[in-house]
């Protein structure tokens, strides 16, 4: 297939790409700027200049693909303390695209985000299995892993550098799923190929890390010490993390049948190393 992506520039996107030319499709892919279309073509990938609010755009590069992965997120202003404005752009995306896809019986695979006033981009996209597009949603695991990660976990170890230590909470048994950026990569491959429309999928390669695991290795990485401690202390260490690092999202989400299901139903094998094992090859440290 020809595959429109956007987002093609990401930490995910740029892997996503990667597979699907590795695969034996043909990619186009939306960037903003010279330097980030050099990367597109070094990958073998064609670049489109543009943004999520270039509607136009996005909606003549949909309706000229075979299909469309849809990965970028941002803000109008790329400042994502506006996140209701990003969600909202992110919807108004979502649905220039499924107009240009509209009784083309394409794929379309777009990652999971919540939507303001109790809506969601995923409904939107959901609903499209009914007008003849073979939509559907991927949804990451909280974690997503790999080297070039700036994200929960870098920030992790940033807290612990700081403080001098690094902390749990309670006895740090509530458990955060992980997967590796190129088995998300692979997933993201075979939902365009064969997810049938309406389908849900969780990429997840750990289903549920105990947090108490993932603070250990830290603190062995950096040889500081490991410490417990109260759900009244979490914000002040942790910041906007701090219910994050207190939640257990496996348990919550229910990530093991989900998980399960995802890889029955596309037969997706994870075989990059664990959250883990990636940990202790020591990249996320240097």
């Amino acid at each position: 297939m020809h595959v429109f992506v956007t987002g093609a520039t990401g930490f995910v996107g740029s892997a996503v790409v990667r597979e699907l030319i590795g695969a034996g499709h043909t990619v186009t892919g939306l960037c903003r700027s010279e330097e980030k279309a050099a990367g597109l073509k070094a990958a073998g990938a064609e670049a489109l200049y543009g943004t999520l609010d270039d509607l136009d755009t996005l909606s003549s590069a949909a309706a000229a693909a075979d299909g469309v992965i849809h990965l970028a997120f941002s803000s109008p202003t790329n400042d994502f303390s506006n996140f209701e404005g990003a969600l909202a752009l992110d919807l108004r995306a979502v649905q220039a695209i499924g107009v240009a896809l509209e009784g083309s019986g394409k794929p379309f695979i777009t990652t999971g985000h919540p939507h303001e006033n109790g809506h969601t981009v995923d409904d939107a996209v959901l609903a499209m299995a009914e007008r003849d597009i073979r939509a559907s949603i991927v949804t990451l695991a909280p974690t997503v892993h790999g080297e070039g990660d700036r994200a929960f976990v870098p920030k992790l170890i940033n807290i612990a550098r700081e403080k001098g230590f690094v902390a749990y909470i309670g006895d740090g048994s509530n458990r955060w799923p992980a997967v590796h950026r190129l088995d998300a990569a692979v997933l993201y491959r075979l939902a365009l190929e064969s997810a049938p429309a309406g389908s849900q999928l969780l990429a997840a390669g750990d289903v549920g890390i105990p947090f108490r695991e993932i603070a250990e290795v830290i603190g062995r990485q950096l040889n500081v010490p490991t410490v417990s401690i109260t759900p009244e202390e979490a914000a002040a260490h942790f910041g906007f993390l701090g219910p994050i690092a207190a939640f257990d999202i496996a348990g919550v989400f229910n990530t093991a049948q989900a998980s399960q299901a995802t890889r029955e139903l596309l037969d997706w094998k994870p075989v990059q190393p664990g959250l883990i094992a990636d940990l202790e090859k020591g990249h996320y440290f240097t």
